[in-house]
């Protein structure tokens, strides 16, 4: 048997009536959203107010923004475009050539005018080193219209044209204080005398020309040499001189012959032929005997030391002569 339970009755809830204004509102009809006119183009919305448009660029855009973040297109906009239209109001300033004059002119007369100030003036020329004769050529090959710009003055040119001088060892030329351009020069000394069919010349200690002499006897205290290519072995030739000193007046010179040996010549014609190799050697042993037995001294017109196995010596007709007239008469028993 089921037990009795209550049951509650439904509760109904009555809605109050709504008066005045509420009661108005409330009762006027409802009327349904008007639709959005839309406008599909290729089926996307172009025009709706439910979607946003995407805002991320185009690949063009994207592409050209990439393109102007590179360091050389960011140089080239910074650094090459000033550049560029420098260089074109420039060149379209030149482009006249009454411009390109008037301002070549102004420059010309600005450096002008720098370079004539006082103290970039030279005055005069000073020669030390030199005899009268030698300064007179140094000015005679350096022809310069005083006063002059040291700006117009080539230094180094000025001193090859001296140092081509003959007489010229070596020079220095520098620009001195006071507007004086200064010549230093050491002059070639001569030691010996060359004779050639030109001519007498006076040579240095190397042999180098000096100057040319009208006669021997202007400088007959130096030594004399001759013959072709003498004047390539003047070293060996003082020498040889200096060797002979023992010999006093009687040397006369050395004559080169055949441009290859050296022949020595003293008083009476008499010779004494060197050989090729080591002539000093040759002429040392020649003066020992001599010192000896007065090799010299006797009727010898030549010795020969060009063979160093077999020195020969050569008597002059008279002596051989006579040493045949008593070898004859040895042999004939008288």
């Amino acid at each position: 048997m089921r037990p009795l339970t209550a049951t509650r009755a439904p509760v109904i809830h009555r809605t109050k009536a709504l008066a005045g204004p509420d009661a108005d509102f409330a009762a006027a009809p409802r009327s349904e959203p008007k639709a959005e006119p839309k406008l599909r183009l290729g089926g996307g919305r172009l025009f709706g107010g439910a979607r946003l448009s995407d805002p991320a660029p185009s690949r063009l855009s994207y592409r050209f923004q990439r393109w102007m973040l590179t360091p050389g297109i960011r140089r080239g906009l910074k650094i090459g475009l000033p550049v560029l239209a420098l260089v074109g109001a420039v060149g379209g300033y030149f482009a006249s050539e009454d411009r390109r004059e008037a301002v070549s002119t102004y420059i010309a007369d600005i450096k002008t005018s720098i370079q004539e100030r006082p103290e970039f003036m030279v005055n005069l020329m000073a020669i030390d080193g030199a005899g009268t004769t030698l300064s007179e050529d140094i000015r005679e090959v350096v022809p310069l219209d005083f006063p002059l710009s040291s700006w117009d003055l080539d230094v180094e040119q000025i001193r090859d044209t001296i140092t081509g001088l003959d007489p010229v060892k070596s020079a220095t030329v520098r620009i001195r204080p006071g507007g004086i351009l200064q010549v230093d020069v050491v002059e070639r000394q001569p030691v010996i005398v060359w004779r050639t069919r030109n001519g007498v010349e006076l040579l240095d200690e190397t042999g180098a020309h000096v100057d040319m002499v009208a006669a021997r006897a202007d400088h007959a205290t130096l030594p004399l040499i001759a013959g072709k290519g003498a004047d390539k072995h003047v070293p060996e030739a003082m020498q040889i001189l200096t060797t002979a000193r023992s010999l006093g007046e009687r040397v006369r010179g050395l004559v080169r012959v055949g441009e290859r040996r050296w022949d020595l010549v003293l008083d009476r014609n008499q010779r004494i032929m060197l050989p090729t190799e080591r002539p000093v050697r040759a002429l040392e042993r020649v003066l020992a005997v001599n010192e000896v037995q007065d090799l010299l001294e006797r009727d010898v017109v030549a010795v020969d030391m060009r063979l160093g196995q077999r020195p020969t010596i050569r008597m002059n007709k008279t002596a051989s002569e006579d040493w045949w007239n008593a070898k004859v008469d040895v042999s004939s028993g008288q």
